[in-house]
């Protein structure tokens, strides 16, 4: 995961969804771009190679002590190393969570989780990617999505449905929930299609319900959050 607040939001989904499962969480602690040129650097490098040199809770684990690995990063267009070219990249390259890992982006960055107010409005929300956009979801979401840590079932299942509406709608441009699966790629040339080349911003949109929806699979997330 990108930073500490990432921590925080899965920990409340794990309490609420994953009950009994071990989940092994750490922080990366810078963008994603970052990643990049470690890889570029040296390509024979696997990420939990990358990971265990970042990070100390990892110092004690090896590869084969996780059977899936999933790295939740922001889209963070506003840093001054981003790129197109290497987010693409990087998502063709972390593709599988048995194998390299599984990459999943928040758009613009992880606060996009409650950048929410109600399910009809929610449709036709985007934004730019600024520093200031934490400042900005705060002033607009409803009140009780402000604090991540107060986040219970009822509160997870309104915003997971809604992401997952808002990923259908960015594809496929219908609001409403998906019925098939849909690769963090083509959601991010999707992204670039709809909204970032026209208007320099991008749709809100969490990668958290999105990995939830993948884990379960349709039918069963659709019976979680109903």
């Amino acid at each position: 995961m990108e930073g500490a607040k990432e921590e925080v939001v899965v920990k409340s989904l794990q309490e609420n969804f994953f009950v009994g499962r071990t989940m092994i969480t750490c922080v990366f602690g810078t963008v994603i771009y970052a990643l990049y040129n470690e890889i570029k650097q040296d390509a024979s490098l696997d990420v939990f190679s990358i990971l265990k040199k970042r990070i100390r809770d990892l110092k004690d684990y090896n590869r084969d002590t996780f059977s899936e690995i999933y790295l939740f990063f922001d889209y963070d267009a506003h840093a001054s190393n981003a790129s197109p070219v290497k987010l693409e990249a990087l998502l063709k390259t972390f593709d599988n969570e048995t194998e390299n890992g599984k990459l999943y982006i928040s758009y613009p960055m992880l606060e996009a989780l409650k950048h929410y107010n109600n399910w009809q409005d929610f449709k036709d929300k985007i934004a730019a990617c600024t520093p200031d956009y934490k400042r900005i979801v705060n002033k607009e979401c409803a009140q009780k999505y402000i604090d991540f840590k107060t986040y219970n079932k009822e509160t997870w299942k309104a915003l997971i449905m809604a992401h997952l509406c808002k990923m259908n709608y960015i594809v496929l441009g219908l609001y409403q929930y998906p019925i098939k699966y849909f690769s963090q790629l083509l959601i991010f040339e999707k992204q670039k299609e709809k909204y970032a080349i026209t208007q320099k911003k991008v749709g809100v949109l969490s990668a958290i319900p999105i990995f939830l929806y993948e884990y379960y699979g349709i039918e069963k997330t659709k019976t979680i959050i109903l």
